[in-house]
């Protein structure tokens, strides 16, 4: 991948059942990646290409753990080595592709492009509630979006956007003036607002429990290099604020957002919701899924839209008081990846 990126760091590869018994192959970081499944369920993660004439080894055949390339029959195994050269006395040294660490989580296969040695699944993104049964939980959804993944992380520690973007969704009058406050984390950067005795956005309001106005809060909070949860809280006016005291009939939504750089120019975005009202109601979920795909969508057309304004700019574009936590998240994670980059270089 040509432009500077994180690479010792967990991004999502796939959604976890979209690998059945195929050869799936899909590009990230500018890599051609191939995943499979193992026959014992665990999933495999290899370099995209035989290293005889490059063709993508997902053309070719599983033959139970191994990969048989479909142009000369090389077959490789999980690990990356070649085992079978048809023909050929011996196996030749360079007869190998590279592998990566892979884990299966929440639904999602996550993949380490960086160096293996420091893949510790241990610090995957954790998702709060996975598993509860006091919580719903919507299916896990993805769209390619034709845009550098730091617009996606831009727009989602750039709440106010919701006011004109989505104002049949998440987002009303209340959403326009409000400021935000910044915070800094060990792991990230996160913006946050409350808006008190206001009313409940379009999208909330048939999920709520109560009626009338509403104290909400809107927390986004993204970490590095490209995921993110926000949080919607939307309690009884008066109950709300950062001392109140929550009623019991408050709403809160969990959304997990997960930006997969495929190149330069395009992005793999994944996501799925997690609620803590009618947990085990699946026309609830499907309700969810269908709102929360068409609001991305209008997200997918104004990204696109910036990343094309942004690479044809005739003028310097400005900042916005709004764009104090996108700038931070970009900053600290430039350091992240000079920092990287110095210690490849060493080596």
């Amino acid at each position: 991948m040509k432009h500077r990126v994180l690479r010792n760091a967990w991004y999502v590869a796939e959604a976890a059942s979209v690998l059945t018994n195929n050869l799936h192959g899909v590009r990230i970081l500018g890599e051609e990646v191939l995943l499979y499944r193992k026959e014992n369920g665990e999933v495999a993660a290899l370099e995209n290409a035989c290293p005889h004439r490059k063709v993508p080894l997902s053309l070719g055949k599983r033959r139970g753990d191994f990969v048989e390339c479909a142009y000369h029959g090389l077959t490789f195994d999980a690990s990356g080595s070649c085992v079978r050269v048809p023909g050929a006395e011996s196996i030749p040294k360079r007869a190998r592709v590279h592998s990566y660490p892979v884990a299966e989580r929440y639904g999602l296969i996550w993949i380490w492009m960086g160096d293996a040695a420091l893949a510790d699944p241990r610090s995957i993104f954790q998702v709060d509630h996975w598993g509860d049964p006091e919580w719903g939980c919507t299916p896990i959804d993805s769209m390619v979006v034709a845009c550098n993944y730091l617009y996606i992380t831009d727009n989602l520690l750039d709440p106010s956007h919701v006011a004109w973007v989505h104002p049949t969704s998440f987002g009303n009058s209340a959403c326009a003036e409000t400021p935000l406050k910044m915070s800094v984390l060990s792991n990230g950067v996160a913006v946050s607002r409350w808006m008190l005795d206001v009313e409940v956005a379009p999208f909330y309001a048939k999920f709520v429990k109560f009626a009338g106005n509403a104290d909400r809060q809107q927390h986004y909070e993204v970490r590095f290099p490209s995921n993110a949860v926000i949080r919607a809280v939307f309690t009884p006016a008066g109950s709300g604020g950062p001392n109140g005291l929550f009623s019991p009939d408050t709403f809160l939504m969990d959304s997990y957002n997960f930006m997969t750089p495929v190149d330069e120019q395009t992005t793999r975005y994944f996501w799925f919701q997690m609620r803590n009202v009618a947990p085990r109601d699946e026309q609830v979920s499907i309700e969810f899924a269908k709102a929360v795909r068409t609001a991305f969508e209008e997200d997918k057309v104004i990204l696109e839209a910036v990343h094309k304004g942004m690479q044809h700019a005739g003028t310097a574009h400005i900042d916005l008081a709004s764009d104090a936590g996108p700038t931070r998240f970009r900053l600290r994670l430039a350091a992240m990846i000079r920092a990287e980059e110095e210690v490849l270089s060493v080596g």
